[in-house]
């Protein structure tokens, strides 16, 4: 399904579908200590009900079930839900193709909600008041991401504008450390409890940074097969002499907790 977004790539198309297969592959990439912070919140634990939205392949769920929580996750993308079914064989998650702005989960169904590298793309005016009618009373929902650091990282930044060659109006370039921000619609319903940002040294092989850059928006989700192919050419050269073999990747991770007010019950 292609989604378009003003704010984002200029307004051009993209299709998270037409990189499912990468995505399965390359973005499984969050180091255990990402999943520990969650857990320290005592979030996505035994006796919870969750809900990962934009679950793309099934990352958090699959990676938090041994946890004990009871998952379920959604994506506007049937190709990436198709994936997360196929790697959770054994798992007790339930999947569903849905958008974010189209839950129609009952009323208290879950203590916790989780959206990952996904929220930018959401209508937050329509969104918050689902969330909080879905939650049940004292629920929570995380938003987090983990972003590459361009301006620290000299593999990060050539591969970054190898992308802006090929994709000038990509708007997934440049990023910098900061807190997660949201917008003011959430104070309706939430309170913010907590919120942190870290650094991480996520550690890649040629092969798979290459799969991981051509898994992102300006790369496999909206170029055309030809130039994602003359892409991967250039980058795999340039990555030759650039990088060994083995090599980390300088990240931060960012997470911004909310709590359903009380009065919201």
């Amino acid at each position: 399904m292609e989604l378009t977004n003003r704010n984002i790539d200029g307004g051009n198309g993209f299709d998270w579908g037409r990189t499912s297969g990468d995505y399965a592959r390359y973005r499984d990439i969050y180091p255990q200590t990402f999943y520990d912070r969650i857990l320290a919140r005592g979030l996505c634990t035994a006796g919870q009900a969750a809900l990962d939205l934009g679950t793309g392949t099934g990352v958090l769920p699959r990676n938090l079930y041994p946890y004990g929580a009871q998952w379920t996750g959604t994506d506007i993308s049937p190709q990436q839900i198709s994936q997360a079914k196929q790697l959770s064989a054994g798992m007790q998650i339930t999947y569903r193709v849905c958008s974010a702005e189209q839950l129609d989960f009952p009323t208290d169904s879950f203590d916790v909600i989780t959206a990952c590298q996904c929220y930018w793309y959401f209508d937050h005016g329509k969104v918050a008041p689902i969330l909080a009618r879905m939650l049940r009373p004292g629920g929570r929902v995380l938003f987090l991401c983990m972003e590459w650091l361009p301006f620290e990282d000299p593999v990060a930044n050539a591969s970054e504008q190898l992308v802006l060659k090929y994709n000038p109006s990509w708007t997934g370039a440049g990023e910098t450390m900061h807190p997660i921000s949201l917008p003011d619609c959430y104070g309706a319903y939430f309170t913010l409890t907590h919120r942190e940002e870290y650094l991480l040294d996520v550690p890649f092989t040629r092969d798979s940074w290459n799969g991981r850059m051509r898994a992102c928006r300006g790369v496999g989700a909206s170029l055309p097969p030809e130039q994602i192919a003359a892409w991967e050419q250039e980058h795999m050269q340039m990555l030759e002499h650039l990088a060994p073999e083995a090599f980390t990747v300088r990240h931060y991770a960012a997470m911004a907790e909310l709590t359903l007010h009380s009065t919201e019950r």
